[in-house]
Formats: structure tokens, C-alpha cells, sequence
């Protein structure tokens, strides 16, 4: 993000003229994201002044995004801007799931993915620019969420191994802000050297009516699954945010000299995770069911904030159940 050039260039957008018919806009910040301040949420919200009708909180703890959301959708807001991680962005979506209220976020964390999905700039600066030209256009378009034991998602859940560096990750908060994906990588080779290189834990995949068994899982309703720094990294095939399918893949296995070619088939430009002999890939699904094997618990995360653990993770897709705004 640019340093504070950005107080003249917020003045510039108000200097728009603005909609003759505002529309209602809720501004939710999570005050402990990444690169939210209490100076840049001030710029961010007297720019949008500009076009928007605006009123503003911050977010108290976990959850308090959804019980916002309902509110805000209840009270006939046309718009939520989640200003936070995707975790925040979660969250909304889960408040305003099957509402009129339409979401749309600013960049405020670590990787910021379904800003990135939605076409919506990576710069805070650039993005609320981007929303203030959306005022006039005004198009809100439905979008697909998905599901897994009743919360919703936006564009990725693990059951498994990538859940589990989730849960190591979000037990470090300081250093994860500090740090960014490269404590997510140092995690994850922590993870799976103390938990998955000996006695990992067995999954059973149910989609399709077809079973399936390995270690590790993952669901998509867009793609990619993440950003790496800012390199997306592809998973799943054959999936769209709004094509009303949920689409993943399966690891068989987790031994040491299996999980180095799938992350370097995960960083290559050419070379397809699908493709691994070791994973399983489906697509063109509406339903999916993971359980474990063994009865041990198993860590879920959804946009990658960890949930829990549980022993059945069942997934499906909602088309259509968001309104976004892009």
C-alpha cells in the first residue's frame, strides 16, 4: 500500500459528484487485521462519504462481523464493506447469507484472497477507489457459497493438514501479522513433520458415489484455493464462484517423499496438483462428505480461519446465496 500520498487522492474522490440516490453503506473493520489503522479506516471512510451513506464499527471480537451482517441486512443496508482479512469477509458473508445486502471488502489482511478473486485492487487506497466508480454502476451479481457443517464459505475449506497449520498459525497472531506467508510456510513444515509424517490421520472422502481414502482434504467453490505472496496456487479444476458446484482434492498419503512434489507441482505454472498420482481431484459436485477413519478429530478451517476439530465434515454448496459487489 502507498504510504500517505493517499489523503489527497481520497480529497480527489470526494471531489466526484456524487450519486443523486446514495446508497446505504456499512463499513465493518476488524481493528486487529493486519494493516488496518485507525488513521487509514478514518481516509478510507471520508472518501466513501463521497458516494456512499456511511456508517461505521469496529468488530469486538469473533463473530461479531455475522450478528453486524444480520443486522445491517435487517435494516435494509445496501451494502457491507468488510475491511479486514478474509476471516472478516467470512464472517460478513455468513450475516448476510440469502440476503438483499449486498458484500463487498477492502484489503485489510495477510493475503486478502476473495478481494483477489473479486477482481478488487490489492491496495487499500486503489480499492476504495474502485468502490467509489462501483456507486455509479451499481451491479451487485449473486454469488455461490459454500457449506460445511452449517458455516458457511466463500471460497475454500481444509479438512486436514492444511487446517491444522491454519490452527498452529492463528495460536501465533503476532507473529503471523508480522511474518505474513512465511510463517504459514515455516508452520506448515512444522505441521506436517510432528503430525503427519508418522500416524497421520485417515480421511474417507464421500462424493460422487464414489469412497475414497487419505489424509488430507480440500473443498472449493472458486478458484484458486489461495495466494502465496501473491502467486495464486491451484488446487481443484473446473470451478467458478457462481457455476453452483463445489469442486477439491484428496491427498492418499502423506509420506516424505510424496508432499514435496505435490508443493512443487502447487507452485508450477505448468505442472497440475489433479495430476499427482497421489491425489484424488473431482469437480461438477453439489455434495461431498468427509469422516474420519480412525475416530481421532480432525482440525476444519474455512477461508482460512481454523474452526475446530471434528469427526465428519459435510459439505455442500448454497448457488446464488450471496450478493456481492465487485
Amino acid at each position: 500500500m502507498p504510504p500517505l500520498e493517499s489523503p489527497q487522492r481520497a480529497g480527489d474522490a470526494r471531489g466526484l459528484e456524487a450519486p443523486v440516490e446514495r446508497k446505504r453503506m456499512l463499513v465493518i473493520s476488524n481493528p486487529y487485521a493486519t494493516t488496518v489503522s485507525e488513521r487509514l479506516k478514518s481516509l478510507v471512510v471520508y472518501a466513501l462519504q463521497g458516494r456512499y451513506e456511511v456508517h461505521a464499527v469496529d468488530t469486538e471480537g469473533r463473530d461479531h462481523a455475522t450478528q453486524l451482517c444480520k443486522e445491517a441486512a435487517a435494516d435494509g443496508y445496501d451494502v457491507v464493506v468488510a475491511f479486514g482479512g478474509d476471516g472478516t469477509v467470512n464472517e460478513a458473508a455468513n450475516g448476510l447469507a440469502g440476503s438483499a445486502t449486498a458484500l463487498t471488502a477492502l484489503p485489510g489482511g495477510a493475503t486478502n484472497v476473495y478481494c483477489r478473486m473479486l477482481g478488487i485492487p490489492n491496495d487499500v487506497v486503489d480499492a476504495t477507489e474502485h468502490l467509489l466508480r462501483a456507486a455509479d454502476a451499481w451491479q451487485p451479481r449473486r454469488l455461490d457459497l459454500g457449506s460445511v457443517n452449517g458455516r458457511h464459505f466463500l471460497f475454500s475449506s481444509g479438512f486436514g493438514l492444511d487446517a491444522a497449520v491454519v490452527r498452529r498459525v492463528d495460536a501465533h497472531p503476532a507473529a503471523k501479522a508480522r511474518f505474513r506467508h512465511w510463517y504459514y510456510a515455516t508452520a506448515g513444515l512444522q505441521t506436517f513433520a510432528r503430525e503427519y509424517v508418522v500416524h497421520p490421520p485417515r480421511i474417507d472422502l464421500d462424493v460422487g458415489g464414489e469412497t475414497v481414502r487419505g489424509v488430507t482434504a480440500l473443498v472449493q467453490t472458486g478458484d484458486p484455493y489461495t495466494y502465496f505472496s501473491g502467486h495464486p496456487l491451484h488446487v481443484a479444476e473446473d470451478i467458478a464462484l457462481d457455476d453452483g458446484t463445489i469442486a477439491g482434492a484428496l491427498l492418499k498419503r502423506s509420506r516424505p517423499y510424496d508432499v514435496p512434489t505435490v508443493l512443487a507441482r502447487l507452485f508450477s505454472t505448468r505442472r497440475r496438483v489433479s495430476k499427482h498420482r497421489r491425489v484424488f481431484e473431482w469437480h461438477g459436485r453439489t455434495h461431498a462428505t468427509c469422516v474420519s477413519a480412525d475416530g481421532r478429530p480432525v482440525p476444519l478451517q474455512v477461508d482460512g480461519d481454523y474452526i475446530g476439530d471434528t469427526v465428519e465434515a459435510r459439505y455442500e454448496v448454497l448457488p446464488g446465496a450471496l450478493t456481492v459487489l465487485s
